[in-house]
């Protein structure tokens, strides 16, 4: 079960997966696996139920097919890029992923923040999406 209103959504359980171990927050993770079709569009819609919807596809053609499908059918959704150096979301490295998703708004584990531009204390304990790590 799920308490957040956010839904994202990924091509595939690689993707997914590597979202996870930077996530701390409950966030529904929809899996496209790798295509997109009217039926499999309609399959996404009916679990949306009016949440913020995510698109975090890979930086490849498959995952420009699947942004355009979305951006067509579903212009309310928010677009977020990887660096096209990494290809892949399941690829990214965490720290990478980590600031990425904390930019719109996630919450991740601050212990993979990368140092430098979000290093600075003051700053991370203003931005939203910032949650201090604890060691389990």
């Amino acid at each position: 079960m799920y308490f957040s209103d956010k839904v994202l959504i990924v091509e595939g359980k690689t993707d997914k997966r590597r979202i996870e171990e930077v996530l701390i927050e409950p966030v529904q993770i929809i899996c496209t696996h790798g295509t997109m079709g009217v039926s499999k569009l309609d399959e996404i819609l009916d679990q949306l139920n009016g949440s913020d919807i995510y698109i975090l596809s890979d930086a490849d053609k498959e995952g420009r097919k699947i942004r355009k499908w979305f951006k067509k059918h579903l212009s309310e959704s928010t677009h977020i890029y990887i660096d096209p150096k990494f290809g892949e979301v399941g690829r990214c490295p965490r720290d990478y992923l980590a600031n990425l998703l904390m930019r719109h708004e996630f919450y991740v584990d601050t212990g993979l923040i990368m140092k430098g531009k979000f290093g600075n204390d003051e700053r991370r304990d203003k931005l939203p999406g910032y949650y201090q790590s604890y060691p389990v």
